[in-house]
């Protein structure tokens, strides 16, 4: 039997019962497209999280955390130093694997204001020029701190677009770039000019929506897209909380927010931050050794901080994406287990419609592993335009699941995800198809042309 025919035949089966072979079809093109579906938008997830890795500062970047002291140094709890400038002199000085060291002192509670407006930033620090390498900060205007700025605790910032917008304006609003640079704002009431403003951060998808704008004019340019979907369409967490920052000189943090002290008048000397990059990727391990042996020094002893490195967010990362794709998979896997029973249901009843079709072809020379070829290939057949409908639909699905459940990444239909979602909805066709095609095989031709 030629397979050709057979395809045809299988074809001409389905067209005349364009219902019926539908709704059979239904169950496997909801599976393919919720495979599809949420493998593309996992994947964009996947995008997002490891593009905010490399916005907040790249995988080089380590960060020293303060922990509860051991259990045996319980009795140490209060000589717990936590994080302070001698800890940055002596990594400084005593850590050649350790390459940028950067201390950040926030300002708790932070408000920025300028005439009426007020605004809490979500990072609001004092900090030394480090930063800008620490945390890879892109300077569109103006300039940074330098050390006459540290050295006499002058009252200037550095502010992101996220500022600009609250306090002076929207770009969009007024049809052109706004540009603070020697203006005053308020950050808790404390005067403060501004010397510098940071770039737009931007995660790549709204660039690519940005310069597409910027080809249709400039008036939309300015505007940038006008469908926002969420929040999280601004850039997503990273490139938000980057645009929405404030840095001043770290000792005129010190002097202006820390020295008159707490309630009890005792000045509070502790960073709220130490950030470190590493000389080297492969030299990770003995860079985190080295800065602990240093710290175990200046704390004298005790183990009241650890260090959190961009790897093991990655790895946190992969076990989310792994999880999601597991969760995604087994709800796709039973969609398409539920279209496969639809199939070889639609193939039983087909083949009881066509028990006298099968008997005249037996009649005439089919043997019986022709028939078994025959109704396997209509099942496949079933299922392989499933598939095909199904990847089509995942498109539709992906949009219809954006529209509803906005996210910070476009999702990417990626290549993969159509292969194993058609491959597996084939495997589902012919173990579907096997009952039926046996049944059918089987059936004597005798029998079969006494069949009313």
């Amino acid at each position: 039997m030629n397979l050709f025919n057979t395809v045809l035949i299988g074809l001409k089966e389905i067209w005349s019962h364009k219902f019926r072979s539908l709704l059979t079809m239904l169950g496997i093109i909801l599976g393919v497209a919720s495979l599809v579906g949420m493998a593309a938008i996992i994947k964009g997830m996947e995008n997002g999280m490891k593009e905010a890795m490399v916005a907040m500062g790249g995988v080089d970047k380590v960060l020293l955390r303060v922990q509860p002291v051991p259990s045996w140094q319980d009795h140490l709890q209060d000589q717990a130093p936590g994080k302070t400038m001698v800890d940055v002199q002596a990594l400084r000085k005593s850590a050649p694997l350790i390459r940028l060291v950067s201390p950040e002192m926030g300002i708790e509670d932070a408000t920025v204001s300028r005439l009426g407006k007020n605004f809490r930033p979500e990072f609001c620090s004092g900090v030394w020029k480090e930063v800008l390498d620490m945390n890879l900060h892109t300077l569109a205007h103006g300039r940074f701190f330098n050390d006459i700025d540290e050295e006499e605790a002058r009252s200037v910032c550095v502010i992101g677009t996220g500022i600009r917008d609250e306090l002076f304006g929207k770009p969009e609003d007024v049809g052109k770039e706004i540009i603070p640079i020697g203006e005053q704002i308020l950050i808790n009431g404390q005067p403060f000019t501004i010397i510098g403003m940071f770039t737009k951060y931007m995660s790549e998808q709204d660039a690519k929506e940005a310069a597409l704008k910027a080809k249709e004019g400039p008036q939309k340019a300015v505007a940038g897209p006008k469908r926002q979907k969420g929040w999280g369409r601004k850039g997503g967490w990273a490139f938000w909380s980057k645009n929405n920052t404030v840095y001043i000189p770290l000792y005129t943090a010190w002097v202006k927010f820390r020295a008159v002290g707490d309630l009890n008048g005792v000045p509070d000397p502790r960073l709220t931050d130490i950030n470190l990059k590493v000389a080297s990727l492969d030299q990770l391990e003995p860079a985190l050794q080295q800065a602990r042996n240093v710290l175990m020094m200046t704390h004298h002893g005790i183990e009241d901080f650890t260090f959190q490195t961009q790897e093991n967010q990655l790895e946190s990362i992969n076990k989310q994406i792994q999880n999601a794709r597991l969760s995604g998979g087994i709800i796709a896997a039973i969609s398409l287990l539920v279209g496969g029973i639809g199939i070889m249901n639609i193939m039983l009843a087909s083949i009881n419609e066509r028990i006298r079709e099968i008997g005249i072809c037996k009649a005439i020379g089919a043997t019986g592993v022709d028939i078994f070829i025959q109704i396997l290939v209509e099942s496949l057949v079933v299922s392989m335009i499933g598939a095909l409908l199904g990847v089509a639909a995942s498109y539709g699905f992906v949009e219809v699941l954006q529209l509803l459940t906005p996210s910070a990444n476009t999702p990417v239909i990626t290549p993969m995800a159509m292969v194993v979602g058609v491959a597996f909805s084939a495997a589902v066709g012919v173990t579907a198809g096997l009952i039926p095609a046996f049944k059918a095989a089987r059936l004597d031709p005798i029998q079969a042309l006494r069949y009313e």
